[in-house]
């Protein structure tokens, strides 16, 4: 039976360091990591790696349940494929959560919606700051990436978007998005 655990930070300007201490001082032999963001559980490849790695006996331990998911929809998923296998899970830092009790899977699925609840909030906080920044005249949105008047230029000499998209580093979609409702002839 063995104690493996999962760390996650958002993106690669944080630390992992805080997370594997913990989880190593809880004792998990095996630890997978990554930089992604928690929204999702899509396109997590150690979150996939960890969760085919372990088996039935086996305890499954996160520092804290945001760093495993930040839906409750995900959680469930996540949580009911660990149960499934035979695998328990637990949350250290929200009073050691273990989904081998009662009391403890009442508590995941409350702090799992908690954390679902944040998640909205910090979203809709973020949008009313855009929205008030726009109307004061602060906000003008992300810089372009990709230079429209040079696609169109390449795709008015013949090139082609998987060519034009090679020569500008961009993607394919980038090219086709730039010369939407464009016409080569004026």
């Amino acid at each position: 039976m063995a104690m493996v655990g999962y760390a996650r930070v958002s993106s690669y300007g944080q630390s992992l360091d805080v997370q594997r201490e913990q989880l190593k001082a809880a004792g998990c032999e095996k630890l997978f990591e990554e930089k992604r963001s928690g929204t999702s559980t899509a396109g997590r490849d150690q979150l996939d790696q960890a969760l085919s790695y372990v088996r039935e006996g086996d305890t499954f331990i996160v520092t804290r349940l945001d760093r495993l998911a930040r839906s409750i929809v995900d959680l469930r998923q996540v949580i009911d494929s660990l149960t499934a296998k035979g695998v328990h899970f637990r949350a250290l830092q929200q009073g050691e959560i273990d989904t081998a009790s009662t009391t403890g899977r009442l508590m995941l699925n409350l702090l799992g919606a908690f954390a679902e609840f944040e998640t909205d909030l910090r979203k809709e906080r973020q949008r009313e700051g855009i929205e008030k920044a726009k109307v004061e005249g602060r906000y003008s949105g992300r810089k372009p990436t990709v230079e429209v008047d040079q696609v169109r230029l390449l795709k008015a000499e013949g090139i082609r978007p998987t060519e034009i998209a090679r020569r500008l580093n961009i993607g394919r979609a980038s090219v086709y998005r730039a010369l939407d409702g464009w016409s080569e002839t004026p």
